[in-house]
């Protein structure tokens, strides 16, 4: 069974690495994928999308662009993650082609109401365009199997000490995604941060060719942020979690649990708020990832992306 997916995005280096998994990965029909403004400015999120998939062969992969500012907040990018590019490490080309004329709203509107099947919808960006998408289409939940986001956490920050970036970024657009009444799943920085890439890893993704290079470039650059911050010599991929969870769910456990997102306080901005003990009596509204077979995520992970140098 083929799942039809669209990818919703910042890169970003592990968005790259999210984007050349679901490529790879031929369960997935990837159906076109969007860009927001997050790790850099949408112009940089958009240029870095159709560089990976021309890196991949895949230029045939439409684009759009879509919001390049959060709902209501100011824009901020994670430069000081990501680099000046938001890809610094590799040594890509500028895109050879562009995207779409279709504001990423109305692109996945239209992918999504000419599937066949019911799509899943892969954000791991901020969720401006996905709450934008359902504002302006109420409607378009119907055509959506449902919602696997990279965002959140139970207990950590990464961002801030309360919130992780991406639900940072833009609060108000992920409490309109939560409270959406969609199947909602959060790969958060709980598992994300439980299955970290090594120099191992990317010695061996070196040695595949050059889709894989580029990935161990990604890793030599973006591994220096973890190292400084936390003092590992190993990186999170935090987005190709989300894509390998949709290929086999049993990667990551969940919990079905309610899952508020802060909007109102400055010191706890962007918080996901899970009510992981039932200490509510408020409804569960996502799967929330409590935990991780790291080892068998890179054994899928690994393989697959090699394979895209094996033509």
């Amino acid at each position: 069974m083929i799942t039809p997916i669209l990818i919703d995005c910042d890169p970003g280096h592990d968005d790259a690495i999210a984007i050349l998994l679901a490529l790879a990965s031929p369960e997935l029909e990837l159906l076109g994928v969007t860009t927001v403004s997050g790790n850099q400015t949408l112009e940089k999120t958009t240029a870095n999308t159709l560089r990976v998939l021309e890196l991949a062969g895949r230029a045939d992969v439409a684009v759009a662009a879509g919001a390049g500012r959060p709902l209501l907040r100011e824009r901020f990018v994670a430069d000081y993650v990501h680099g000046k590019t938001g890809l610094d490490g590799p040594a890509l080309p500028p895109p050879r082609g562009a995207a779409v004329p279709e504001h990423a709203v109305d692109f996945l509107a239209a992918r999504i109401a000419e599937a066949d099947e019911r799509v899943t919808l892969i954000p791991v960006g901020p969720l401006t365009n996905v709450a934008l998408l359902l504002a302006r289409y109420p409607e378009i939940g119907d055509g959506i199997e449902r919602i696997v986001l990279m965002g959140g956490a139970i207990a950590e920050g990464n961002v801030t000490p309360a919130a992780e970036f991406n639900i940072w970024a833009d609060p108000e657009a992920a409490a309109r995604v939560f409270a959406s009444g969609i199947d909602v799943t959060m790969i958060g920085l709980d598992v994300t941060h439980a299955a970290r890439m090594t120099r191992e890893h990317a010695e061996r993704l070196r040695a595949a060719g050059a889709v894989g290079t580029f990935v161990a470039e990604l890793f030599d650059f973006f591994s220096l942020f973890h190292l400084r911050q936390y003092g590992i010599d190993s990186s999170p991929i935090h987005d190709a979690v989300a894509v390998a969870h949709v290929l086999d769910p049993t990667l990551v456990a969940t919990e079905r649990r309610n899952v508020e997102v802060e909007t109102q306080s400055e010191l706890c901005r962007g918080r996901t708020v899970v009510d992981l003990w039932r200490r509510t009596e408020r409804e569960p509204n996502a799967h929330v990832g409590v935990g991780i077979d790291a080892e068998r995520f890179f054994d899928l992970l690994l393989p697959r992306l090699e394979s895209l140098d094996a033509g």
